[in-house]
């Protein structure tokens, strides 16, 4: 071992009239330790709400949508079989959107129909996952409803929870849907009305899904819209969500115009990328935690070397040259980083691995999850890990090259 190492190592350790010292060393490395353990669980919690949120969107909304610039999509059984063959794309499915109401008694909401293929839609978004009561398949068939001495075969629709709620509607229970656009008639456009039973009660803990999201199937959307066999889109799910963007452009290319494609990315583009600036912004915040604990070990460093002229000026007296006086506070420096950083990092895993293990409570229907939700990735603790490092060797560098600027001569004339 050189000897700058070694004498930087015992700096470390106080004798007995330098215990101020050593407990200031101790605190610089409490403090870049708790920096570090800090801002390593926030960037898991943050990242864990961050893809979350993502997840729950893309669990009800495709990951890629082909449009046609105004216009239906009629060969879209051509299509799908053009768009199942791009490398990446997993599934796909033709899917009716609508604007419409939805009644039942004296109640009415205004609602986005979805029209989808029972058959196909799960393999495209996962509608069954968030199903509370019901299932997809109930869209396929017909079911009864006696009304007075009758009985009469309606087609089903499935609910978001908060809709059902607004309504007043349960599993089995008649609504009407309405269309503003209606059919012209001699008297003038009557409204369009058709009842429909509801075969399911849908819960993504969306609010704004939940209250204005029902589904019907494709063919009974196809009906009621007049829509004959078109569609307005196609859905598609890719199998690396972060190629999304790049798979739909090559579908773009090879469809080619009218058609046009775009990617969960650009459907939420304001609030992803306020996720990603929050991130950020945390990021840079808890960071000068870290700083904060840097400074100490200025301080630290700076008390030492004040402490230790006398050796410093009998090690250059005995032939050590600036460079080595200078590594020696370097590495007494690096070495607080290096220690403070790991605790830092390995205590932050742990408190991931107890959150993400156990749980911590959220209160129930202020967010859309139940428990803080936790990401651990190597590469986020890697990052924090080597800026860390860095900024704890940049502070280190003051009070090394200060220490090694003493001049022997002047401090053993005077001490």
């Amino acid at each position: 071992m050189k000897y700058e190492y070694f004498i930087g190592l015992r700096y470390l350790r106080a004798r007995r009239q330098e215990t101020f010292i050593s407990l200031i060393t101790v605190i610089s490395i409490l403090g870049v330790m708790i920096g570090v353990m800090t801002l390593n669980v926030v960037m898991a919690v943050m990242t864990g709400f961050e893809e979350t949120l993502r997840d729950r969107l893309l669990g009800i909304n495709a990951h890629v949508a082909v449009v046609k610039s105004g216009d239906q999509l009629r060969d879209y059984e051509r299509l799908l079989s053009l768009v199942l063959k791009e490398n990446g794309v997993v599934a796909a499915s033709p899917t009716i959107y609508g604007q419409v109401m939805l009644t039942s008694g004296p109640r009415v909401s205004g609602v986005v129909v979805r029209g989808v293929d029972p058959d196909r839609v799960n393999k495209v978004v996962d509608i069954q996952r968030y199903m509370k009561e019901g299932n997809v398949a109930g869209l396929k068939s017909q079911h009864p409803l006696k009304i007075e001495d009758r009985t009469v075969l309606l087609p089903g629709i499935i609910l978001g929870e908060r809709l059902a709620s607004q309504l007043g509607v349960f599993l089995s229970s008649p609504v009407q849907v309405i269309s503003p656009l209606g059919s012209p008639t001699a008297i003038g456009v009557i409204p369009k009305v058709r009842r429909f039973i509801v075969v399911g009660i849908l819960k993504t803990g969306m609010s704004e899904i939940d209250s204005t999201l029902v589904f019907m199937g494709l063919a009974d959307a196809q009906k009621f819209f007049d829509m004959s066999d078109a569609v307005t889109n196609i859905e598609i799910r890719v199998k690396d969500v972060n190629r999304s963007r790049e798979i739909a452009e090559q579908i773009q290319r090879r469809l080619g115009f009218p058609y046009f494609t775009e990617d969960w990315s650009r459907l939420w583009p304001n609030l992803f990328s306020a996720l990603q600036l929050e991130k950020t912004v945390y990021f840079l915040v808890l960071l000068l935690m870290v700083l904060i604990g840097a400074f100490n070990i200025i301080s630290t460093l700076v008390m030492v070397v004040m402490e230790k002229k006398k050796d410093i000026a009998i090690l250059r007296s005995m032939g050590a040259t600036r460079e080595s006086i200078r590594n020696i506070f370097l590495f007494k420096g690096s070495v607080i980083g290096v220690v403070g950083t790991t605790l830092g990092v390995l205590f932050g895993l742990a408190i991931c691995v107890i959150l993400d293990e156990y749980g911590f409570k959220l209160p129930e229907g202020a967010f859309l999850i139940s428990t803080v939700p936790v990401r651990i990735y190597f590469s986020n603790f890697v990052v924090v890990a080597v800026t860390s490092l860095f900024v704890c060797l940049l502070a280190s560098i003051y009070p090394a090259r200060q220490a090694s600027k003493l001049d022997p001569v002047e401090i053993i004339r005077y001490e």
